[in-house]
């Protein structure tokens, strides 16, 4: 069986499974992708045209928890891998060194040693990645990349297949950039764009405040920013007046 045929095959199967929304087709892409080559999770994002990291699925909760992870510190193997357009291959020696406070929040919060970051072909919502973790980090030198590139390509054949045959609004773009994640991100941008004006200061300075925040809290951003939106917490607490 060809890989076309096994990754089709897998997204047959998890679309009949459910659920079939269309913002969750990256959920079911990513779980297509984890069961084709056998890695333990994966997720998708993209880079859109403003910078900013848009997570899109993830096969588990444990693969969205590493997404988040990433975006709460800042850097990390699949942002460079989505900033530099070249894949990263990390395990868990390389994530120590390059990337040493995600890799300890990824170690105590996840089952995942390490990672490897392919970029996508660029499509309508912009720069994008597919990410695969790993339990056993000696599992990557068993990855079929050709396998893992020829995945990346139908994933992104699929998302562009899906926004050219369904209507939506040019502003908005098309279902799958809405998903549960992707609502959880733009929370958190709401509250960089507001704290950033009560701190005269600009969004992404108000970001990297609430990222050192969430870090010292031991949070994720989504969990500080939604506890600032339902005032569980007070801006002047989470970044005091002042604080450069």
């Amino acid at each position: 069986m060809t890989i076309a045929m096994r990754f089709t095959s897998a997204l047959d199967e998890e679309t009949a499974r459910g659920p079939t929304a269309a913002e969750l087709l990256p959920v079911r892409l990513a779980r297509a992708a984890t069961r084709t080559l056998g890695v333990d999770g994966a997720g998708l994002a993209v880079v859109d045209g403003a910078g900013r990291r848009i997570p899109l699925g993830a096969s588990s909760p444990d693969a969205a928890c590493a997404e988040r992870l990433q975006f709460t510190v800042g850097t990390g193997p699949c942002i460079e891998a989505q900033e530099t357009r070249q894949p990263v291959f990390a395990v868990l020696a390389d994530l120590r060194r390059r990337w040493m406070p995600y890799a300890e929040l990824l170690v105590v919060q996840t089952p995942f040693r390490a990672a490897v970051a392919l970029p996508l072909r660029e499509d309508l919502a912009g720069a994008g990645a597919l990410d695969l973790y790993f339990t056993d980090e000696t599992a990557v030198l068993g990855l079929d990349v050709f396998a893992a590139v020829a995945v990346g390509e139908m994933v992104t054949a699929a998302l562009t297949e899906a926004a050219v045959w369904s209507d939506w609004p040019a502003e908005r773009g098309p279902a799958w950039l809405h998903g549960p994640a992707a609502v959880r991100r733009a929370a958190v941008l709401r509250t960089a764009g507001r704290a950033g004006l009560a701190r005269d200061t600009d969004a992404a300075t108000a970001l990297a405040l609430l990222r050192g925040a969430a870090y010292a809290a031991g949070c994720s951003l989504e969990e500080l920013a939604e506890d600032l939106e339902a005032g569980r917490l007070d801006l002047d607490d989470v970044v005091p007046p002042g604080r450069p």
